[in-house]
């Protein structure tokens, strides 16, 4: 479990996979995962789209990196589409692979949509899915949930936007994954802030390597984080004179940048989200570890 290894480390490198909707896609992705395997990472998590739409894909996925890969996964969970039966299948799914760990999510509205209504008034937020899990399961599995540096998008405010995260944590979250960010002082603040809180759990950097300048604005504005202007400017420059080459090194060049600064100030870890792509990250982490 997630949980236990994070005590056993002083430092380590986690990656984030999305299961291909098309199965013909998989023997693609499954060299990708396995040029990555090389980093050693300490987990994997794998999403699954909305609606649940590739769960039973997250399932299979899952299965291949435990049983076939000997990689430690960990499944994404989201309120969306959840009910005290679905989830308890997903659940069990899991328990029969020996799969000990989930990254529990509201989830994001389903696309076209604005914002999210939940399906059942007893799953509308990713402290309803701990506290479930924690009540029916005990401490079967390792909970991993989620941290916004610079707030979720739909919140109040930062502060109520910590106390949300230290809610899931009191109800049985084991540690905290961060959205992107783009600089690194965001989540230093946001980790001294939580500190202040009262928060004593793990909270894990999570790092996209932009590989896409117009994929990466549609991905801040969905989430709310923001691309510093120096970083964007840099991004245009490279775009205009190189093309999609150009934002590729500079993505990189910066990721590799945060993550050098991360560990040298003694963050547990990093979560890598690789986009199914082992390029970037074994770009940034060339003679690093």
């Amino acid at each position: 479990m997630i949980a236990e290894l994070l005590n056993k480390t002083d430092f380590f490198i986690s990656l984030e996979f999305f299961p291909p909707k098309d199965r013909e896609k998989w023997p693609s992705f499954f060299r990708e995962v396995e040029l990555l395997k090389k980093i050693n990472p300490l987990f994997v998590s794998v999403t699954y789209g909305a609606g649940g739409s590739t769960r039973d894909y997250t399932l299979e996925i899952v299965k291949i990196l435990k049983q076939d890969l000997s990689l430690e996964p960990m499944a994404h969970l989201t309120c969306v589409g959840a009910s005290e039966q679905n989830i308890c299948s997903f659940l069990d799914s899991l328990q029969k692979i020996k799969v000990k760990n989930i990254l529990a999510l509201r989830g994001d509205p389903p696309k076209g949509e604005k914002s999210f209504v939940p399906d059942s008034d007893r799953f509308k937020h990713a402290s309803d899915l701990v506290s479930f899990i924690r009540e029916k399961y005990g401490k079967d599995f390792s909970l991993g949930v989620a941290g916004y540096p610079e707030g979720h998008i739909e919140a109040l405010s930062l502060e109520s936007d910590l106390e949300f995260l230290k809610l899931k944590l009191d109800l049985g979250g084991d540690f905290v994954i961060t959205q992107l960010f783009f600089d690194n002082n965001l989540y230093f603040d946001f980790v001294n802030r939580a500190r202040s809180l009262g928060i004593k759990k793990p909270i894990i950097p999570g790092i996209l390597p932009i590989m896409n300048l117009k994929g990466i604005k549609r991905i801040t504005q969905l989430c709310g984080a923001t691309i510093p202007e120096e970083l964007l400017e840099k991004l245009e420059y490279a775009e205009a004179k190189k093309g999609g080459e150009g934002v590729i090194e500079v993505g990189i060049e910066h990721a590799r940048k945060q993550f050098i600064e991360l560990k040298e100030k003694g963050v547990c870890g990093v979560h890598f989200y690789t986009l199914n792509k082992s390029y970037a990250c074994l770009k940034i982490l060339d003679g690093i570890v």
